[in-house]
């Protein structure tokens, strides 16, 4: 947050670690993977320009990782699945502004093929965000 702005200049960067960082889980307390959305939510509020043009990479990391939260039967308690689902939503709320509803129409088809139920949870929050 400090760098404000400043942070577009290492997006490739920084787009690269965040993948990396979701891509995998990190044990029961899933403290990165916290951390990462904390800070691919920060990434976002300060670089929303440029964000569009990354939608594509950064929608499918998020849906992968919120499939994989739910999915996983790891030694996470529920409270860290939760805290991951929730702010996995808020990252695809704020790349929706950002996109200016784009994640929207492009959730419309996901949200309807969806059949687990805390997954089209946070699918439907997304599309009713404003």
């Amino acid at each position: 947050s400090r760098l404000g702005i400043l942070i577009v200049r290492h997006l490739k960067r920084l787009e690269r670690v965040i993948l990396g960082y979701l891509e995998v889980s990190d044990g029961p307390e899933e403290k990165a993977r916290l951390g990462i959305l904390e800070t691919l939510q920060c990434t976002i509020e300060h670089a929303w320009p440029r964000m569009p043009c990354r939608l594509p990479v950064l929608l499918q990391a998020l849906l992968r990782l919120l499939w994989d939260v739910h999915t996983e039967r790891g030694p996470s308690p529920e409270p860290v699945r939760a805290a991951l689902l929730h702010r996995a939503t808020e990252c695809l709320t704020l790349l929706d502004r950002c996109s200016r509803g784009q994640v929207k129409v492009l959730l419309e088809g996901v949200h309807s093929s969806c059949e687990e139920s805390r997954v089209r949870e946070c699918l439907r929050k997304v599309q009713e965000s404003t």
